[in-house]
């Protein structure tokens, strides 16, 4: 089944403890669309500059993603420079050049308009309202958002969760929203506004899946190699909806195993600077990987 991603492709320039890349391949729909194209057939709506590598192009193709949607205007592409300590669930941003990114008006082409499953990455809430009123009922709609629109456009954002089912948000940023240091009063608060699923992102920590009478934790895989976690939450996000639209089976059971497959690819994500690690993974690897995590949750009734 197809899945239409919209948000950014962008070009990162990442340090961490263990080393740095410059000009990499990076943005939340690329790496949501790598991660998602393990599971299912995927369409890019995003915008780039000319000075977007046809390397760069010729990976996504590789991954049989539909870049159909996926705009080149003149101007530079989309920047992010950053940083992490050794608390690698800390991003410290060090700058961000919007570019051509900072005109991005989504247009969804024909052929898309018909997606089953839309993931709305971490653009403004009228941008992503704008989208899906140019989609035919998808049968899922997932959302991210992050701190920055929580704080300057609230109302939007709420407006934009009435036409959500899942939405996908850390865990700072369920606190923020509901304006509720409690996490389970502000979760329970956030799903009143128009999810059925509240997926909280924990980083290191694992994930946190709440709807309206269940919660449900899976955990995250202790790991020998972190070098870089940028790109992890849509890396899960990708794991999570791929998942989805490989078994179109949206019953609660079925969602906790879509989180452990997010967990898995936000697993590899990590475990190299930009997609490097996603270029060479296999099916086999995620399989192995699926059965590990399923033993470090496991235990009998006692």
């Amino acid at each position: 089944m197809s899945i239409l991603v919209v948000g950014s492709v962008a070009l990162d320039s990442v340090r961490t403890p263990f080393g740095s890349a410059e000009e990499v391949l990076g943005g939340s729909a690329t790496y949501f669309a790598t991660a998602a194209s393990f599971f299912a057939d995927v369409r890019v709506v995003a915008v780039v500059g000319e000075d977007f590598s046809e390397e760069h192009l010729a990976f996504l193709k590789s991954r049989s993603i539909d870049l159909e949607g996926l705009r080149r205007v003149p101007g530079r592409t989309f920047r992010w420079a950053g940083e992490y300590g050794y608390d690698l669930n800390d991003a410290r941003t060090l700058e961000t050049q919007l570019n051509v990114f900072a005109d991005f008006l989504p247009e969804i082409p024909q052929a898309y308009t018909e997606s089953e499953l839309v993931f709305l990455a971490n653009i403004d809430p009228d941008l992503q309202r704008q989208v899906l009123r140019q989609v035919y009922s998808p049968r899922l709609v997932a959302a991210d958002t992050m701190n920055f629109w929580i704080d300057r456009k609230p109302d939007a954002l709420r407006q934009m969760l009435r036409s959500v089912d899942v939405l996908l948000i850390n865990d700072a940023e369920t606190r923020q929203l509901a304006k509720e240091p409690n996490l389970a009063r502000a979760a329970r608060k956030i799903l009143g506004w128009g999810p059925t699923s509240l997926v909280i992102k924990r980083g290191e920590h694992g994930a946190l899946m709440v709807r309206e009478n269940d919660w449900f934790a899976a955990p995250a895989l202790p790991l020998d190699s972190v070098f870089d976690p940028t790109g992890a939450g849509d890396c899960f996000a990708g794991g999570f909806i791929g998942y989805l639209a490989n078994t179109m089976n949206f019953q609660e059971t079925n969602i906790r195993k879509a989180i452990v497959m997010g967990s898995v690819m936000a697993s590899f994500n990590v475990e190299a600077f930009s997609l490097d690690r996603l270029r060479r993974l296999t099916y086999p690897e995620i399989e192995a990987r699926y059965k590990a995590f399923r033993r470090l949750a496991h235990f009998d009734d006692l």
